[in-house]
């Protein structure tokens, strides 16, 4: 069988593909505009370019293309926004369904999350192509391999372009937090964008990556979106999670809750969190965060 992997950032696209190959012959990866790809990560690399006024999203008709060339019967797709509206364009052309939020394979299946992360379910795909998004945590023991023999494939102009109106850099949290093995995460316990001071100097002293809760990117836009931890944002398994000012609902929860370790900071003794976390603190985090960073 042959995979088709569908990834934004290179750690992630290395590790699919080693996850791919324990699922299949041939690895085939789709480099979608500038993607850099390590030495031995797939059988064959696809360079996608965008042509100047293209956006990224509109690669998906070349994405359709190049499966078609290739005839996969198994797609793994990183669960970005963008990734995501491709895999679902893919899936009507191939006349299947996602299977989403995927957190490991086993002899029954693909283990998902479903009904807001509140749920888990185990599904196989119903016909003979199956696609999945999934994180590169599901695959930790997997090697990548391959020649990364690479093919130039010719754009698609899509029927419907989108139309860029305008642009603007998005501003950067500082850390991958796909890479941090310590995240802080901050929710609407913080009152004032300037405390967020406090959740910054702790990550400076333990060597953290600062994330946060839906609220604080989408409802008052204190920090970027590739912060935003939970079942629409990023989905993360850090060695620590540190959970400040967080009530800890279930749509934010199973963004970490696969964590080594979980802490949580909360002044509302009955905050749902507290249920989940592994060790907590009940008080005011203005108070709580400070004497954590003297102490440590």
């Amino acid at each position: 069988m042959k995979a088709l992997v569908l990834a934004e950032r290179s750690e992630t696209a290395r590790a699919l593909a080693a996850g791919a190959r324990l699922m299949a012959d041939d690895v085939v990866l789709v480099a979608i505009a500038s993607l850099q790809v390590e030495e031995g990560t797939a059988d064959k690399i696809v360079r996608i370019a965008l042509p100047d006024g293209a956006v990224y999203d509109d690669a998906a008709d070349t994405v359709i293309s190049v499966f078609d060339a290739e005839r996969p019967g198994l797609v793994l797709v990183e669960p970005t926004r963008r990734m995501k509206m491709i895999a679902g364009k893919l899936a009507v052309h191939t006349g299947t369904s996602v299977i989403t939020d995927v957190m490991e394979f086993g002899v029954e299946g693909a283990k998902s999350l479903y009904f807001g992360g509140i749920a888990e379910r185990v599904q196989k795909p119903t016909g003979e192509v199956a696609i999945y998004t999934v994180t590169a945590d599901a695959f930790v023991d997997a090697e990548p391999s391959g020649a990364n023999v690479t093919e130039d494939f010719a754009w698609v102009v899509p029927a419907k372009p989108l139309d860029l109106i305008s642009s603007k850099p998005l501003e950067k949290s500082g850390t991958d937090l796909f890479k941090a093995d310590i995240i802080v995460a901050a929710g609407r316990g913080f009152a004032e964008k300037d405390e967020l001071d406090l959740a910054r100097k702790l990550c400076e002293k333990i060597g953290a990556g600062l994330g946060c809760s839906r609220p604080l990117t989408e409802g008052v836009n204190w920090l970027p979106t590739e912060a935003y931890i939970g079942v629409s944002g990023v989905m993360l398994a850090p060695k620590v999670y540190v959970g400040a000012g967080i009530s800890g609902q279930m749509q934010h929860m199973v963004g970490c809750n696969r964590a080594g370790t979980i802490f949580a900071i909360n002044k509302d003794k009955n905050a749902p969190i507290f249920k989940q976390c592994d060790y907590g603190i009940v008080g005011d985090l203005k108070t709580i965060l400070p004497e954590l960073v003297a102490s440590l």
